[in-house]
């Protein structure tokens, strides 16, 4: 079963007469319960794929449904809505809020959204990620890779459908990235979620079920890995 799908999917850039093709007739699905990684070069188009995936862009052309939710159909603020319910967002550069302790970062979306939050859930995800210790803390008082693991846990919490990474190991050195990669597929095996990363590390890409190959704006290629 499909959880994710675009079709036709245009992204045009214009600088007066000149228009630059982000995406061109992309056309893409995401199994439920899928690990896709999304690879190319830089500037093939692979990160604009993902934030139009998750409605923090909007093509110039083509359907993005997302479950049964049709993301060209809505609004800003509906999207805002949808994006907090449904999607867990993992970025290279963990995105976390200074001035909140680790717990608080993890449970952010969901207090913003006024969702209860799952108690027993969160301290199994806490204690999968190695966090136990570490919930009172505040980011910069975290290594880069127990950062991303609140990122990590962060997305999961809200139990969303489908979890999108974006270079999620960009900022993290080999060894920890790899671990941070594992951590993150056996997670979303362990609670049922869909997982899609951009990555331009091969290592990486070779864990994912799927391997998508993107140039240029287009694909070329889906092999299972």
């Amino acid at each position: 079963m499909s959880i994710a799908d675009v079709s036709r999917l245009n992204k045009i850039y214009r600088n007066g007469d000149t228009e630059l093709y982000a995406l061109a007739d992309v056309e893409f699905q995401v199994k439920e319960g899928e690990f896709v990684a999304i690879v190319g070069t830089s500037g093939s188009g692979k990160s604009t794929l993902l934030n139009i995936l998750g409605g923090l862009d909007r093509p110039t052309q083509g359907s993005v449904r997302v479950g049964k939710f049709e993301l060209t159909a809505m609004s800003q603020d509906e999207l805002t809505i949808f994006r907090r319910r449904n999607i867990g967002f993992i970025f290279q550069n963990f995105n976390l809020i200074p001035v909140l302790n680790a717990y608080e970062n993890m449970i952010l979306p969901m207090k913003l959204d006024g969702a209860k939050i799952d108690r027993e859930f969160a301290e199994m995800v806490i204690q999968s990620l190695g966090l136990e210790e570490k919930v009172f803390q505040l980011p910069n008082t975290l290594s880069g890779g127990q950062q991303q693991r609140v990122a990590i846990a962060r997305a999961l919490l809200a139990k969303p459908a489908l979890i999108l990474a974006d270079e999620p190991t960009g900022s993290l050195d080999s060894r920890t990235g790899m671990e941070v990669i594992g951590l993150m597929k056996v997670l979303s095996e362990k609670f049922h979620q869909t997982l899609v990363v951009v990555t331009h590390n091969e290592e990486i890409a070779q864990m994912a079920d799927r391997i998508v190959r993107i140039e240029d704006g287009k694909i070329f290629s889906g092999e299972g890995a």
